[in-house]
């Protein structure tokens, strides 16, 4: 395991017990909207130094880009991308479905993805080159070819009003061609559970690059594909994505391509 992969990992599981503990007294959390439907808890920022400070222990001339925190620019071109706890509204209100992602970018690639759900114990982890795992298991996407038995992953754009209106041309295309979609409220859970083959793709828009850096290495390790809603390569900086198996993907891709 590479050492870097190591620390993500140490620094997600003391995240996660502090967040498992938190969530036994949700009523002593304090709160506050960052913007329209878009919260933070104090549990939030606390696991956020948690990490911090377990990697910066680590690798201390290493570059941080958090969540909540923002960006600590180093010396060295290594950046952690952190989001502590990728799901925060689910985490209020009690449903159990919520995780820590961490990603490690090196130049404009990102080399090592962890993604820790502390309610069920499962740890998604990647390197580049090295393949992905699941509770130190092999992973790999689905095999499934046929769209009309796929069971997709999605995301409501709720932080941003425009983006509603074309989300919702491409939701209403997909509907009628699919077995299933789940809108869960975790995007780096929903990238995992792609990985491992739990769902069959899935697709986003207006994400934030937190949200999906960890994801990017575990779909890609999987032997999953992914993009942008056109194609392309610009979700680390749009934060509209699509990842899925290879051939639930390119159905996937020219669905929600087509007009």
């Amino acid at each position: 395991m590479h050492p870097y992969l190591n620390i993500a990992i140490t620094a997600a599981r003391k995240a996660g017990d502090y967040i498992m503990h938190s969530s036994e007294n949700l009523d002593r959390i304090y709160t506050e909207e960052k913007q329209a439907h878009d919260y933070v808890t104090d549990v939030d920022r606390t696991a956020e130094k948690i990490i911090i400070d377990t990697i910066l222990q680590a690798y201390p001339q290493h570059s941080i880009l958090a969540e909540e925190s923002g960006e600590l620019t180093q010396a060295d071109d290594t950046q952690w991308i952190i989001d502590p706890l990728d799901g925060t509204t689910n985490f209020i209100h009690g449903f159990p479905h919520y995780a820590v992602s961490i990603g490690v970018r090196q130049g404009r690639k990102i080399e090592h993805g962890v993604i820790y759900d502390p309610v069920r114990n499962d740890l998604f982890t990647a390197s580049r080159g090295q393949g992905a795992q699941l509770n130190n298991r092999r992973m790999r996407v689905s095999q499934q070819n046929n769209m009309d038995h796929a069971l997709l992953g999605t995301g409501f754009p709720f932080r941003c009003e425009a983006l509603i209106e074309p989300y919702m041309k491409g939701f209403q295309k997909v509907i009628p061609r699919v077995s299933g979609i789940r809108r869960a409220g975790s995007a780096a859970l929903d990238m995992a559970y792609v990985a491992a083959g739990h769902l069959d793709a899935y697709w986003e828009m207006g994400l934030n690059i937190w949200d999906i850096a960890a994801g990017v290495v575990l779909i890609r390790e999987a032997g999953g594909f992914i993009s942008d809603l056109q194609g392309g390569e610009s979700h680390l900086e749009t934060g509209d994505i699509l990842v899925g198996n290879p051939k639930i993907f390119k159905q996937l891709l020219q669905i929600l391509k087509s007009e």
